[in-house]
């Protein structure tokens, strides 16, 4: 064989082993972004401790014009009709809903 057979051949080799170690993470990288987390639901037993709702007019003693989506917890994009939560990891909340862990936002 020749000099030239044989180091394409071990670069082929490289280039194999390095993708077989990346692309489990990149899998991973690219399934956590594409994954939406699920919506709260009334229901849920950490939302009926803080008397979560989908809609904050709904909500007995609210202050006026506080929602989720002007929350110092709310964790979506400004404008968005749902986003992340620090209360709620993994899950959702309506930008409308509210809770007891309303802080304004800042």
């Amino acid at each position: 064989m020749n000099g030239k057979t044989d180091l394409s051949r071990r670069r082929l080799l490289k280039n194999v082993a390095t993708g077989a170690v990346l692309l489990p993470l990149a899998a991973t990288q690219f399934g956590t972004a594409f994954a939406a987390d699920p919506l709260v639901t009334p229901d849920d037993p950490t939302a009926k401790a803080l008397k979560y709702v989908e809609d904050a007019s709904k909500f007995s003693g609210a202050k006026p014009g506080s929602h989720c989506g002007n929350c110092s917890l709310y964790q979506g994009a400004a404008g968005s009709a749902q986003g992340g939560c620090a209360i709620f990891p993994g899950k959702q909340v309506k930008a409308a809903g509210l809770c007891a862990s309303w802080v304004a936002k800042t």
